[in-house]
C-alpha cells in the first residue's frame, strides 16, 4: 500500500519574497558603517536608507556625509527629551552637535579624560556649531593625601599644588578651531554635586582666566559672551577685558552674579568705549558709587550700548546720581536696571530730570529701592511730557499707591502709542 501525501508551507506567497532593490538596501543598511554608499543611490532609495540608519553609527561616518534633517531629528529625540530647534537656527544637525560638544565638555575631568575625546570631534563638528551653552567644568581628580604627601616630600616644595590641581579644561583649542562660533555661555562650577561638595570645586582660577581670555581674543567672531557665577573677581575681570578691547564683533558681554567690585568696573568702563558693546549686564556683583561712577563717565561718552544691567549692586546715592548725569547726555541706551541699590529720593530728583529730557530710554527698573513719596512724586512730575518710557519698574520702591498707579498709567498710554505707530508704519525689509 502507498500513500500520497502533498507537503507545502501553506502561507508561502510569492508576494512577500523581497526584491532584489530592497535586498540591496537593507545590505547597505546593515553595512553602512564599513562601506558608507549613499550619493550614488537614486533620491527614493537614499531616503529609505537614511530612515534605516542607526542613531547609534559613529560620527567619523555620518557627521560631514549625511546633511539629512530628518535623520539629525531622530538623533535628538532619541538622545534627549526636550528638544527645541528654535534655540539652534532651527537645524536639527547644528543641535545634535553643539550639544554633544557641550556634554563632552560637561563631563571632562582634567588629567583622566583623553584629550582626543574633544580633538578629534573638532574637525567633524566644527562646521556645525554656533553657539557653545556649558554650566559645569569638573576639576581634576583629588590626589589621595598620603600620593600627595610623597609627592610634597620627593619635589621639596608644596608651591602651586593646589591651583594646580584645580585647573579646569582649557578651551583654547577648541575655540580657535570653530570658525562659525558666536555664543559662548560659561559657568565654572559643578553640578548636583551633593555630599561631594567643596569650595574647590567652584574655584575658576587665574590659569582657567588666562587661558579663556586668550581664547575669546583669538575667537573673532565672537558676539556674545557670558561668564556667570564663577567668581570672577577684579583682577580677573581686568585681565579679560584687557584682551576684549578693541574685540571686533563683540557686542553683548554678561558679568553676573561674579564678585566684582570698583576696580573691575573700571576696566569695564574702559571696554564700553573701546568695543561695539551694545548689551551689558553686571547684575549681583560687589560695585559700589565709584565703579558706578567709573561706568557712568563711559556711559556719557558712548554711542553703541543700548541696555545695562546693575541690579543687586550697591551704588547708592553717589552712584545712582552718576548714572543719571550720563543720561542727560547719552543718546543710545534705552534699558536700565537699576533695581535693589540701596537708591533713595536724591536719584529719583536727578532722574526725574533724565524722564524730563532724555528722548531715548524705554525701559527703567528702579524697583526694590528706597525711594520714597517725594521722591516718586518727583519722577511723576518729569514724566509727564515723556513720550518714549514704555516701561517703569518701581515695585517695593515706597512711592505710593496712587503714585505708583499715575506713573503706570503715563506709561500704558506711550507704551500703546508705540505699538499702533508700529502697526501704521511697520519696518520695512530690506531687498
Amino acid at each position: 500500500y502507498y500513500t500520497h501525501r502533498v507537503i507545502e508551507d501553506p502561507e508561502w506567497s510569492l508576494a512577500t519574497v523581497p526584491h532584489l532593490t530592497e535586498l540591496c538596501l537593507q545590505h547597505i543598511v546593515h553595512n553602512f558603517e564599513k562601506n558608507p554608499i549613499l550619493d550614488r543611490l537614486l533620491p527614493e532609495h537614499q531616503r529609505k536608507v537614511l530612515d534605516r540608519l542607526s542613531t547609534g553609527l559613529p560620527l567619523a561616518v555620518t557627521a560631514n556625509l549625511i546633511s539629512d534633517e530628518d535623520y539629525w531629528k531622530r538623533c535628538c529625540t532619541e538622545r534627549w527629551q526636550v528638544c527645541d530647534i528654535s534655540n539652534y537656527g532651527d537645524s536639527w544637525k547644528r543641535m545634535f552637535f553643539e550639544r554633544h560638544l557641550e556634554n563632552i565638555l560637561k563631563c571632562f575631568i582634567p588629567n583622566t579624560t583623553d584629550p582626543k575625546q574633544v580633538l578629534e570631534l573638532i574637525p567633524l563638528c566644527k562646521d556645525y556649531v554656533w553657539k557653545l551653552e556649558v554650566d559645569q567644568f569638573l576639576p581634576p581628580v583629588k590626589v589621595d593625601q598620603k600620593e600627595e604627601k610623597d609627592d610634597l616630600s620627593d619635589t621639596g616644595s608644596d608651591f602651586g599644588l593646589g591651583e594646580v590641581s584645580t585647573h579646569h579644561y582649557n578651551l583654547g583649542v577648541l575655540i580657535t578651531a570653530l570658525p562659525h562660533l558666536e555664543e559662548l555661555h560659561l559657568t565654572y562650577g559643578v553640578k548636583d554635586c551633593g555630599m561631594n561638595f567643596e569650595w574647590n570645586l567652584f574655584n575658576f582660577t587665574h590659569q582657567d582666566c588666562c587661558n579663556l581670555a586668550v581664547a575669546v581674543k583669538t575667537c573673532h567672531n565672537l558676539k556674545v559672551f557670558k561668564l556667570t557665577r564663577s567668581k570672577v573677581d577684579d583682577d580677573k575681570t581686568r585681565l579679560l577685558v584687557r584682551n576684549l578691547l578693541d574685540h571686533p564683533s563683540l557686542v553683548e558681554l554678561n558679568l553676573s552674579h561674579n564678585l566684582i567690585r570698583d576696580k573691575g568696573a573700571r576696566a569695564v568702563g574702559k571696554l564700553i568705549n573701546h568695543s561695539r558693546l551694545e548689551t551689558l549686564d553686571l547684575c549681583n556683583n560687589q560695585i559700589r558709587h565709584l565703579g558706578a561712577q567709573a561706568l557712568a563717565q563711559a556711559l556719557a561718552e558712548n554711542s553703541t550700548l543700548t541696555s545695562l544691567n546693575l541690579r543687586l549692586n550697591c551704588l547708592e546715592d553717589k552712584g545712582g546720581e552718576a548714572i543719571g548725569h550720563a543720561l542727560l547726555t547719552n543718546t543710545t541706551l534705552k534699558s536700565i536696571h537699576l533695581g535693589s541699590n540701596n537708591l533713595s529720593e536724591p536719584t529719583a530728583v536727578l532722574f526725574s530730570q533724565v524722564l524730563a529730557q532724555n528722548t531715548t530710554l524705554t525701559s527703567i527698573n528702579f524697583s526694590c529701592n528706597h525711594l520714597g513719596l517725594d521722591g516718586g512724586k518727583q519722577l511723576l512730575e518729569g514724566l509727564k511730557d515723556n513720550k518714549a518710557l514704555t516701561e517703569f519698574d518701581l515695585r517695593l520702591a515706597e512711592v505710593g499707591q496712587e503714585t505708583e498707579y499715575l506713573i503706570h498709567q503715563i506709561v500704558w498710554a506711550n507704551r500703546e502709542a508705540a505699538r499702533l505707530g508700529a502697526l501704521q508704519h511697520p519696518p520695512t525689509k530690506p531687498l
